[in-house]
């Protein structure tokens, strides 16, 4: 089997250059314009309707902005006969009142009336209470990965490890900040996801990186680091190429309501495999990795209990 020689490490100063960019950019954008925040955490009122045949969201939305609601978000959910309206919270007005505004602005337009199924009202302190704890998970999550890998392997790789994770979180939120994409509960799931499939291709780098570590006494540790990069490389590339088909399957044919879960996933792999490779790996060897730090430690007296 023909091996790979390709050196990672050697292409790490511009791989950081990069990275920063894409940080700055994603920095500034959640700075200056923020996340576009669904109902989830804003607060507001979800109608769902449906009709006998498909709806057309076009005209439901133009029937919604000549009736007063031209901030109403709308999408099929599950089938193209069901809709899904959400609506941001208005003062003063109830849901059955709101719902009732809607259906008569949707039905004035429509040759098809349209039947309401349900409606849900989301107040703006649970969206507060959510959105903070959505962060807290985030923040938990990572607080705990740096310990495991601390416990696992050693500090300089939790910090490493811990990097690729910030990293990664920054520039998939920036990404929805950029683009203006909505950020709801989908999407956090989607990026807690991402925390926990960008540590485990870590891990696996990291795993190899210990064993070379041992193994290979006579060699720096630029060069056994990018020994384990590639002999990892094929199984990298494999598991996100996989995860990568299923996810744009579900991006074009899932409908809207996990749309941007799938986006999020998609930017989250791809600067997840990325970085795995040229940012946690680089920030280990930066912090001084060397072999004293992976070393099994010699037991104190072992030679004199082998004695006969």
């Amino acid at each position: 089997m023909l091996k790979q020689n390709i050196d990672f490490l050697g292409k790490r100063k511009l791989a950081f250059v990069f990275s920063g960019l894409l940080l700055v950019a994603s920095i500034v954008s959640l700075a200056t314009q923020g996340l576009l925040m669904g109902i989830d955490f804003t607060g507001g009122t979800l109608v769902e309707v449906g009709y006998k045949q498909s709806a057309d969201l076009s005209e439901l939305r133009n029937a919604l902005s000549e009736g007063g609601f031209s901030d109403a978000t709308v999408q099929h959910f599950g089938t193209t006969k069901d809709v899904l309206i959400r609506l941001k919270p208005q003062e003063g007005v109830s849901s059955a009142e709101l719902s009732n505004r809607v259906l008569a602005a949707i039905n004035k337009k429509t040759t098809e009336p349209a039947d309401l199924r349900r409606v849900e009202y989301v107040g703006p302190q649970v969206g507060d209470e959510l959105a903070e704890d959505g962060g807290l998970a985030m923040l938990y999550s990572i607080f705990g990965i740096l310990i495991y890998v601390a416990w696992r392997f050693e500090y300089k790789f939790s910090l490493g490890s811990v990097a690729a994770l910030v990293h990664d979180v920054i520039i998939t939120l920036g990404f929805f900040s950029i683009f203006r994409l909505e950020f709801d509960l989908t999407v956090l799931a989607a990026v807690l996801a991402v925390i926990g499939y960008s540590l485990n291709d870590t891990i696996v780098v990291f795993d190899r990186i210990r064993e070379n570590f041992r193994k290979l006494r006579h060699g720096k540790s630029e060069e056994i680091m990018n020994v384990s990069l590639n002999e990892t490389l094929s199984r990298t590339l494999m598991t996100s190429f996989t995860t990568i088909l299923v996810l744009i399957a579900l991006a074009v044919l899932g409908g809207e309501i996990i749309h941007n879960f799938s986006i999020a996933l998609l930017v989250g792999i791809f600067i997840g495999t990325y970085s795995s490779i040229y940012v946690a790996s680089p920030v280990v060897l930066a912090l001084g990795v060397s072999q004293e730090d992976l070393m099994e430690p010699v037991k104190e007296g072992a030679d004199i209990d082998n004695m006969p």
